[in-house]
């Protein structure tokens, strides 16, 4: 378990410059805010793009709570493009490649055998301290009025919670 504990660093390539597909994320680019880490299994699998698409939504919503997203899966980066232009649309979050299993073993979410990461949301702090996380099973889609809740929760008093937040921005 990894709550309480500092979050493991990392290094994956990224499609946050989709001209080039070289931009990095590491944890270190997250200092002072909330991460949310939305590790799932691989692209075009079938619960991944109603996920992606309201994850997508809520963004200004996680921004107003000084929190950013990162999608990470054992995909390459072409592969997310690939999937972005067929299913999902340009998405205002990252999809990061974890082509080598690093991040997402790191992470405990990692299906060795399939090689491929688990359908896992990992709340880090601004800190970089791992305060939430929750492994479901690859049926279950997550809900980003549930981990705004969490989110808003971990914050701390003077902070609320409105599902109307994200009502607003869908």
């Amino acid at each position: 378990m990894l709550v309480g504990k500092p979050a493991p660093d990392f290094d994956m390539v990224t499609t946050k410059n989709l001209d080039t597909l070289d931009e990095r994320a590491r944890l270190k680019d997250y200092q002072g805010k909330w991460l949310i880490l939305f590790f799932y299994p691989a692209d075009f699998t079938f619960v991944c793009p109603s996920e992606m698409i309201a994850f997508n939504e809520a963004v200004p919503v996680f921004a107003e709570h000084n929190a950013e997203l990162l999608g990470v899966s054992t995909d390459g980066v072409y592969v997310h493009v690939a999937w972005m232009d067929a299913m999902v649309g340009y998405l205002g979050f990252p999809l990061a490649s974890d082509r080598n299993w690093a991040t997402s073993r790191a992470y405990g979410v990692l299906d060795e055998a399939e090689g491929i990461a688990g359908r896992a949301i990992v709340i880090v702090d601004p800190d970089g301290v791992v305060r939430y996380e929750v492994n479901h099973a690859d049926q279950v889609g997550r809900s980003p009025r549930e981990i705004l809740r969490v989110l808003t929760a971990l914050q701390g008093p003077g902070r609320t919670f409105a599902a109307c937040d994200l009502d607003a921005a869908a």
